[in-house]
């Protein structure tokens, strides 16, 4: 499908390169949804590791103790383990977490917004060492 301005036709691009950047403030860039907090944890709960059963999003430090919901206080946990941390922290319930939690890469937004796999012709433009966080 075709772009079209008031004089011409374009073939659509696969990559726009941008010539200025307007920065975004840091509190409007992103905020946690459970898809995107569920893609950062590769789908599986932080403490226990398994992939299966139902998810939830855990507060490290609870709500009822002053958590917030940022990206550095949430994790993905398996209904049994959040139901065992209950309102403690992960060392008052003799739990480790496997992975620390932390903002997502920009690129997994991106993933989560293509349709499908991402074309090829973007790997240059997308930051190999991040891809997977």
């Amino acid at each position: 499908m075709p772009l079209h301005s008031a004089t011409d036709t374009f073939a659509r691009p696969h990559v726009i390169r941008l010539v200025q950047y307007i920065r975004v403030p840091r509190a409007e860039q992103r905020k946690i949804s459970r898809r995107a907090l569920f893609a950062r944890d590769e789908w599986s709960c932080v403490y226990c590791g398994t992939s299966g059963g139902r998810l939830t999003l855990d507060h490290v430090l609870p709500r009822s103790r002053g958590g917030d919901s940022v990206w550095e206080n949430v994790v993905t946990a398996c209904a049994p383990c959040n139901l065992k941390k209950g309102d403690r922290l992960p060392e008052e319930a003799s739990m480790t977490m496997k992975r620390t939690p932390r903002p997502p890469a920009p690129v997994l937004f991106i993933r989560l917004a293509a349709p499908t796999s991402l074309p090829t012709s973007w790997q240059p433009y997308l930051d190999p060492s991040r891809a997977a966080a």
